[in-house]
């Protein structure tokens, strides 16, 4: 027998001594934090292309220092090093530039901006002017991780694009990160290169990714990634195609430029570390495997995704009990009030669901994107001043920054940190009270802070059931990429009723309704979280 062999038998006697002895347990594999790499970007080739750029404008060269930084006695702004001047003077228009850990490129005319600066007549001159028409920044957040910033175009702006009127304004984001999370990405690293654009951007990617066409390059050693929210198909009346966003998108690429950041110490990787979870049994509290999805609800009938990643510490978004359940499959099936989407315990993952939606973590490329959460039912004959079913609180799950425009359905909470560059959204809140409650781009928020109530809109009122969609996104070379929140979701719970759940199985087969037919089935702009341009 093979010394593999023999530990293999091993190992099946010890687990069968163990069960005899009453101590062995069957539970999951145990959750950890995700694994991060830390970048190290290369300030003195940013100062250089600073320096390039201020070139064509001599005036200037008496404002900023490249030498390297010292005390001075007193102040004199010949001796301050570039980037103290220069986030001195973009600060104004972008709160808190000097926080982002790598170089800030931004769609912003630095240079020209300095000089009318210089000139006294800044505020004479609207701030697209030196944004290529881009109006004034949307969203800007910077960090120890990084940056990112939306920015939009009115519908007509900018010469040589499509004269085909959108809807709205079209959004344009971009990102920059000292970190990347280093997740299993089958779908991660293709695309193809833009010629216009080789000879600025030599290493440039573009592909079309979960809903986006996104450009993805280096610069400094740091990974960009510029991203536009679209369609992958033929125009569509109010939405935008993502071949009409390429002109969009490399307009915005040539107008790049240097525009603040703060060089901070070098940091270490994070390795993957095992999550801290209640030693204390719940009572009540079950949930089933990791990628278990309910039978016959995959595309395909494919299972889906085993993912241990508990990839952030958060506060539970609702208050307990709390359940998780497809609200697509299961509804007719009144035998097993456990997988309806009313019913209790045990949890379900539904991340990989047969949806419409684009995932590249699932093996189809197409599921569900997060998890649908709903709050138990009130109490029969409780008054609505107890609790009442139409104001079931949602809190904010961190401290961070809200990434979301008038009028869109999703609400994003952005954190950024020395750990993390991750976002967490929100789904199906109603959008009229979100821009009543001002729960719009760069708004602060608290954890447990109540952001909004559990509803049921999606595109309308009355648009879906009355729940919570949540969903994680994290940073990779890639962009902003989907990944399972459901490990996430029951550590968060854990901690919420303070006791450790128990993995249970096993499966039951699905019904299937409507609305979670294949993509082929299902119109593209009733694609989650999708907005209209």
């Amino acid at each position: 027998m093979s010394g593999k062999a023999v530990r293999f038998v091993n190992l099946l006697l010890a687990a069968f001594a163990l069960l005899l002895a009453g101590r062995l347990t069957v539970s999951a594999e145990e959750f950890r934090t995700p694994e991060t790499s830390v970048v190290h970007a290369d300030w003195r080739a940013a100062q250089n292309q600073f320096r390039v750029e201020l070139a064509a404008a001599p005036s200037l060269a008496a404002d900023f220092s490249f030498a390297p930084q010292h005390r001075v006695s007193g102040f004199d702004s010949r001796v301050v090093p570039a980037w103290v001047a220069l986030n001195a003077a973009t600060t104004p228009i972008f709160t808190g530039i000097a926080r982002s850990a790598v170089p800030v490129l931004l769609p912003f005319d630095t240079t020209a901006f300095l000089q009318t600066r210089q000139n006294g007549s800044e505020k004479a001159i609207p701030v697209s002017r030196y944004q290529a028409d881009f109006r004034s920044v949307d969203f800007f957040d910077a960090g120890p991780a990084g940056y990112d910033a939306v920015f939009s175009l009115e519908p007509g702006a900018g010469d040589g694009l499509p004269s085909r009127i959108f809807a709205k304004p079209v959004e344009v984001q971009i990102s920059g990160s000292l970190l990347i999370y280093d997740i299993a990405d089958p779908a991660g690293g293709k695309g193809e290169p833009v010629k216009s654009l080789a000879a600025q951007y030599p290493d440039l990617r573009r592909f079309i990714r979960e809903g986006y066409v996104r450009y993805a390059f280096t610069r400094f050693g740091v990974p960009y990634v510029v991203s536009i929210q679209c369609l992958d198909s033929a125009p569509r009346p109010r939405r935008l195609a993502c071949r009409e966003a390429y002109p969009i998108a490399e307009r915005f690429l040539k107008a790049l430029h240097v525009a603040g950041g703060r060089p901070l110490r070098p940091r270490q990787d994070t390795a993957s570390l095992v999550t801290e979870r209640p030693s204390e049994r719940s009572a009540d509290f079950t949930y089933r495997p990791v990628g278990d999805l309910l039978e016959g609800s995959g595309f395909h009938r494919q299972s889906g995704r085993t993912d241990f990643n508990a990839y952030s510490q958060i506060r539970f978004p609702l208050n307990a009990p709390a359940f998780l359940h497809s609200q697509s499959f299961g509804k007719h099936r009144p035998a097993d009030k456990s997988d309806s989407p009313s019913g209790g315990y045990p949890w379900r993952d539904s991340f990989c669901e047969a949806r419409s939606f684009n995932v590249g973590q699932c093996a189809t490329g197409h599921g569900h994107q997060g998890q649908d959460i709903r709050p138990a039912p009130c109490p029969a004959d409780t008054p609505a001043s107890v609790c009442d079913p139409r104001q079931r609180p949602i809190f904010a799950v961190r401290d961070g920054v809200v990434l979301r425009s008038l009028r869109q359905q999703a609400a994003t909470l952005q954190i950024n940190t020395t750990t993390e560059h991750i976002r967490f959204r929100y789904m199906h809140m109603n959008p009229s009270t979100m821009d009543a409650d001002r729960l719009l781009n760069g708004r602060e928020v608290a954890e447990g802070e109540q952001i909004g109530v559990v509803s049921n809109y999606l595109d309308h009122p009355n648009g879906t059931s009355r729940h919570l969609h949540f969903d994680v996104q994290v940073f990779t070379r890639d962009g902003w990429i989907w990944v399972n929140p459901y490990v996430t979701l029951i550590a968060a719970y854990e901690r919420l009723i303070h006791g450790r759940g128990r993995e249970i199985g096993p499966q039951i087969a699905a019904s299937p309704v409507a609305h979670a037919l294949p993509e082929d089935v299902i119109k593209p702009d009733m694609q989650e979280g999708g907005s209209e341009n």
